[in-house]
């Protein structure tokens, strides 16, 4: 039995006009290109070396949002209100940002440890976590676990953690003239220098008086080689004096800074437990920047401050917390040269967009135009 019935007398309807054909084809295209994206697959380019040499500037990737499940969307929606609603509450404005619950849908895959992940980055406030810069990193620790970091080696619960195969030291290397051969031997060798003209590195003074040398990122292997190298005076490791998290309990967000001050490197660094789902926290001097921004910011609890080192919500001492969702440590593979965890801390599992699968296309910026594509970089798995 028909659900509706028509009337045999009525007027046949006009044919769409071929404009509105091409339109309804054209918001077809648009909307299936926009489900696409946003449940399966994305691509991304790398602008900066912060993963080299596992990912290269220029390199284009596939990013599968299938692995850990695509999530809905977290900027609030804009709710027209009635006339009648806007009288009886005294609302001045016709309508009103609600914030839906976000809801992560169920993908084939969990966040593992050395998965290469993007994520909105946590510390740009201003922004709901879906409108905030997109980053690319490792994960290395994921929740329940406890990162360490020993003379540059990532240790998981004591246990040493696997080294990626890109992995990448800043060096002051120290030669006894800076010429084309160093510079041959440098390109060879695959040293990058991005932000100097055609990725030529630049030759700098070196610690003592008429000395000069080079600031190179690279491998283990790498640096290996130029130890031996007879022009090569000394290989030193460079790293940033910095203050890092939990020291700086609130990167870029406010001047919140915590109680006991660890003065962490990038090289040393922890131990520092990961929070997990359902873990029940103790809150202490001792411990509470660690969690701030989760209470504060992540996970969406109101009244909250910072006073003297501790957490307050609404006035009133917060002794214990329990966490709401799982979190991860994220680390860029050129060690040295990359703001990650070790500066802002944990990133929510409500802020991870999906795992880097494939480099589809790589583009070298600083090659001419007939060696402009990295041709053995094409279709690369990602590892």
């Amino acid at each position: 039995m028909p659900l509706f019935k028509t009337d045999p007398t009525a007027p046949p309807k006009p044919p769409k006009t071929k404009s509105r054909e091409w339109a309804d084809s054209l918001i077809f295209a648009i909307v299936a290109a926009t489900l696409i994206r946003w449940a399966t697959f994305e691509a991304y380019t790398i602008p900066s070396p912060s993963m080299e040499a596992s990912l290269l500037v220029g390199d284009y990737l596939f990013v599968s949002k299938l692995h850990y499940g695509p999530i809905t969307p977290q900027t609030p929606l804009q709710v027209p209100l009635t006339h009648q609603t806007v009288w009886g509450t005294g609302l001045k404005s016709y309508s009103e940002l609600i914030q839906l619950p976000t809801y992560r849908l169920p993908g084939f895959s969990e966040i593992k440890r050395n998965d290469v992940v993007v994520f909105h980055v946590p510390h740009e406030t201003q922004y709901p976590a879906d409108l905030r810069t997109n980053y690319i990193k490792r994960c290395v620790a994921v929740a329940g676990d406890t990162l360490e970091i020993r003379d540059g080696k990532v240790f998981l619960n004591g246990k040493p953690g696997e080294t990626p195969p890109g992995l990448q030291t800043t060096y002051f290397m120290q030669v006894d003239s800076p010429n084309d051969e160093v510079l041959a031997a440098l390109r060879s060798q695959g040293v990058v220098e991005y932000e100097a003209p055609g990725g030529i590195p630049q030759a700098v003074p070196g610690p003592t008086p008429g000395s000069y040398g080079y600031t190179i990122s690279c491998t283990q292997a790498t640096a290996d080689y130029f130890k031996k190298q007879p022009y090569v005076k000394a290989l030193t490791v460079l790293q940033p004096q910095v203050q890092l998290f939990p020291d700086v309990a609130d990167f870029h967000g406010s001047a919140a800074m915590s109680a006991t001050p660890r003065n962490w490197s990038l090289d040393s660094y922890g131990p520092l437990p990961i929070p997990k789902k359902g873990q029940v926290i103790t809150l202490s001097p001792a411990n509470a920047a660690i969690y701030y921004k989760i209470v504060a910011r992540y996970e969406h609890n109101e009244g909250i401050t910072w006073q003297d080192g501790m957490i307050y919500q609404n006035g009133k001492m917060l002794t214990s917390y329990t966490i709401k969702q799982n979190y991860y440590m994220m680390m860029g593979d050129n060690r040295h040269n990359s703001e990650d965890s070790r500066f802002w801390g944990f990133v929510p599992e409500d802020h991870v967009v999906g795992k880097a699968v494939l480099i589809w296309l790589s583009m070298d910026p600083n090659a001419d135009f007939w060696h402009k594509i990295r041709w053995s970089r094409l279709f690369n798995i990602i590892h």
